[in-house]
């Protein structure tokens, strides 16, 4: 007998060293190539990124997780206790591994084998798994599983094992992290929640989906129930508060519309930006905080002037169609429905498709609208003249025959009233189109440079390509104050005397002669080189491009950031080459603002998920703020600006004074309606491909263009300039911005002398540099380049072409 325990003694001691180096074997292999566990000390969940405007409304979100990250220490006790309770209760007292949960979970799998197996992963293994892990249901990643628990438990208090857990933990929906799935599943925060809306959401984990409340709602109240019991098992509840609990139906409240400012183009503008500054991972994960420049209200002026602007000019050049059309009325509503699924409109929000049914005389009846049916008169369809090539339009409609048929579908606007105010009657309607001329809107705060709105075309839905920033464009005459910056650099004044007459150039190597005109074809003669500006008078601007050189125009436009590239070309002089709205709005601003470098910014402010600045875009400093001095009486804040002017200040004001000539007597003249000083100036080049104006206060520069995104003719006239198409635009959103604020005048830089001048335009208080003035040796003596030598023409100059009067002195000057 002694002999056979003696056998068996020794079976057993064999048999447990065979088993503990079969495991310590297994522990060996599996815990080959486990990823570091300690990354979890430097780990940060996923959290959304989030942009606002100025006024703080959201105006965009972006993420991969939608999650609110809440520290452990910030969450309440029983949001803790219920998660505890329900997937691991002796969480706070197992080494990783729950192995009584482990061996119960055994017996039930053995014992009940058509059942579903029970898991039995604790906490610190679901965030070894979530984590560290993928989600393979294999033997190998449960025994990875657990040997990553115990190092985990090694390394990290419960309390970080337990935030890592419940700002990570997937609760369907799309929510992630208990913080979140409180806001979306309650629209409370976790501190407002309820013992009942707490026990839910405890309840989730196990299985997500199968547990949602509206698909399975039985289901759902059992394992909320299960929770609270629990709860009362471990002692966290009472009993009467967990039958209270159990007692609750559970109201779900959709979270609340948040109010999100409408500014697609910026908001993707600002997105593009912060992925090049913070990568995929910083932007989609990093929980930034952004707040941009946006003004929501300038916003909405510019959206809403570009829009009208478009539709301006795309109803002068005709109707070129219907939206789609209904081959068989009969089946009029499934097609209808098919084509607005098909081609969604994009435009204003009253905009509506509607269907023709029937075309009587004098008006067209309408079906497929929101509110039924709708009539449409033939007066708010007469100006559908059909489009012909070149911009051009046929003969205006005699009915509604002539415009529409039955099947049409076409975009229409609800109407009150017509011609002379006469009431229509209810479900009117007004014929549109949308237009297919694009355009762009950059608004930026000239001593700043934050954009304050941007605008890149008529909807960011139909295009998402932002021709504020992205369209390389020719910005022909709105470049014109660069040379002319150039040119009082050279020695000109804004009363120096030009030919405006015919022009030609050799550029040689067999080129072509090249002979630019002015708009209209017409001369002016001899003229004051302030009448050039403000009339954009093309050969005057050549002549005094070619007598500085075009190396000078060159370097002053690449000083204001028009452009990088561009070539020492004559024609260049005319605007050429090809810079962006973003930039010109920049180069106009820092003409306004006296030669100040200033950088175009959309955002202020970012900062990380911890609240800490990493990003300010405000150069100038504040001096005092944030400071009392204890006992003394407090000082006002100075904001100090530490910036110098990189040009001649005096050069450029006297710039600024002539584009100011240009919204008063020149091709903008009809902005003189604003009554407030506006340095501004028309662009339309050649065949009127592409049409701008750019105007600055001292205050906000605003810069515009219409063209299409295939460059073609915007068509002839008047109308189709500069002028007619972008200043209007300005105009609107000007009225806007300024609505009860009062003129803000140009800061006149020193050396500067005002002189009482007749020219022209008129008798005005001309600018001067001192030695260049009336009655000083340099007055008008232009230089025939920049050597600084002077040709001693006449600065009276004989009379204009076509009569007028003499420039010349009539009064006296103030120095500056």
């Amino acid at each position: 007998m002694l002999n056979l325990f003696k056998v068996l003694l020794a079976f057993a001691t064999a048999s447990v060293i065979v088993g503990a180096g079969i495991v310590a074997g297994l522990f060996w292999h599996f815990s080959h190539g486990l990823p570091d566990h300690k990354q979890l000390a430097d780990y940060q969940p996923a959290t959304v990124s989030r942009l606002y405007a100025s006024d703080g409304r959201l105006l965009a979100e972006y993420a991969r997780e939608k999650r609110v990250f809440v520290p452990v220490a910030a969450m309440p006790k029983r949001v803790l206790e219920a998660f505890v309770a329900a997937e691991d209760q002796r969480f706070f007292t197992h080494p990783g591994i729950d192995f009584v949960g482990v061996v119960r979970a055994m017996v039930a799998n053995v014992t009940n084998p058509g059942k579903r197996p029970e898991g039995a992963s604790g906490i610190t293994q679901q965030v070894a798994k979530n984590f560290l892990l993928s989600n393979q249901a294999t033997l190998a990643r449960k025994i990875r599983e657990a040997i990553l628990a115990f190092r985990i438990e090694e390394t990290y208090s419960k309390e970080r094992i337990l935030e890592l857990y419940l700002n990570e933990i997937y609760l369907g929906s799309g929510n992630y992290g208990v913080a979140q799935a409180a806001i979306n599943y309650f629209d409370r925060s976790l501190d407002e929640l309820s013992l009942s809306e707490i026990a839910y959401l405890a309840a989730l984990p196990k299985a997500p989906n199968r547990y949602n409340i509206q698909r399975n709602e039985k289901e759902a109240y059992a394992r909320r129930d299960y929770v609270l019991g629990r709860m009362q098992d471990d002692g966290y509840i009472t009993a009467a508060e967990a039958q209270a609990a159990k007692a609750e139906r559970l109201q779900l409240r959709r979270r609340g519309a948040t109010e999100v400012v409408q500014a697609d183009f910026f908001a993707e503008e600002v997105r593009r930006n912060l992925l090049a500054a913070y990568g995929e991972k910083g932007l989609y994960e990093g929980g930034l905080t952004v707040s941009t420049t946006l003004d929501p209200a300038i916003q909405a002026a510019a959206d809403n002037a570009l829009r009208q602007g478009l539709v301006a000019y795309d109803r002068r050049h005709g109707w070129r169609g219907p939206y789609a059309h209904v081959p068989d009325m009969n089946v009029w509503e499934e097609e209808f429905a098919r084509i607005a699924q098909r081609r969604p409109l994009f435009g204003p929000p009253a905009w509506q498709l509607a269907v023709v049914a029937k075309v009587e005389a004098q008006l067209v009846q309408l079906v497929g609208l929101p509110d039924g049916e709708g009539t449409l008169p033939f007066a708010e369809m007469a100006w559908a003249r059909p489009t012909l090539p070149e911009q051009r339009v046929g003969n205006p409609p005699r009915s509604p025959k002539d415009v529409v048929a039955v099947g049409d579908v076409i975009v229409v606007e609800k109407v009150t009233t017509g011609a002379g105010s006469k009431p229509y009657p209810p479900k009117t309607y007004g014929l549109r189109q949308v237009p297919n001329v694009e355009g762009g809107v950059v608004v930026m705060d000239t001593q700043t440079g934050r954009v304050l709105a941007m605008t890149g075309g008529w909807s960011y839905g139909r295009s998402q390509f932002n021709r504020a920033v992205q369209a390389a464009r020719q910005p022909g005459s709105s470049f014109k104050p660069f040379v002319y910056l150039a040119a009082m650099d050279a020695g000109f004044t804004p009363a120096s005397i030009v030919l405006d007459a015919p022009f030609s150039y050799d550029p040689g190597y067999g080129q072509p002669i090249w002979s630019p005109k002015n708009y209209g074809g017409d001369f002016l003669g001899p003229a004051t080189v302030r009448r050039g500006l403000e009339l954009s008078r093309n050969l005057m601007t050549v002549r005094m491009a070619q007598q500085i050189g075009m190396k000078k125009v060159v370097e002053v436009a690449k000083e204001f950031g028009v452009t990088d590239h561009m070539g020492a070309y004559l024609p260049m002089s005319l605007g050429a080459g090809e810079t962006t709205l973003l930039r010109m709005t920049m180069a106009y601003a820092m003409l306004a603002n006296g030669a100040l470098e200033i950088t175009p910014s959309l955002v202020d402010r970012v900062q990380d998920r911890n609240g800490k600045t990493i990003y300010r875009h405000e150069p100038r400093t504040c001096r005092g703020c944030g400071e009392q001095a204890q006992g003394k009486v407090p000082v006002p804040p100075e904001i100090v600006d530490p910036r110098k002017p990189f040009h001649d200040p005096a050069s450029v004001y006297q710039v600024v004074s002539m584009m100011l000539g240009v919204t008063t007597r020149g091709t903008a003249a009809q902005l003189a309606a604003l009554g407030r000083p506006i340095a501004g100036k028309t662009g339309t080049t050649n065949d009127a491909r592409d049409n701008w104006f750019l105007g600055s206060t001292p205050d906000i520069t605003v810069g515009i263009f219409i063209g299409f995104d295939e460059p073609r003719t915007l068509g002839s006239g008047n109308q189709e300039t500069g002028g007619g198409n972008a200043a209007p635009i300005y105009q609107s959103i000007a009225q806007e911005i300024f609505k009860g604020k009062p003129p803000t005048p140009f800061r006149i830089p020193p050396g500067l002398r005002l002189v009482k001048y007749s020219y022209e335009g008129g008798a005005i208080d001309e600018v001067f540099k001192v030695g260049t003035e009336p009655g000083s040796e340099g007055f008008n003596q232009t230089p025939l380049d920049g050597s600084g030598q002077y040709s001693g023409i006449d600065g009276g100059g004989p009379q204009q072409a076509g009569g007028g009067r003499r420039p010349g002195l009539t009064g006296t000057g103030e120095t500056y």
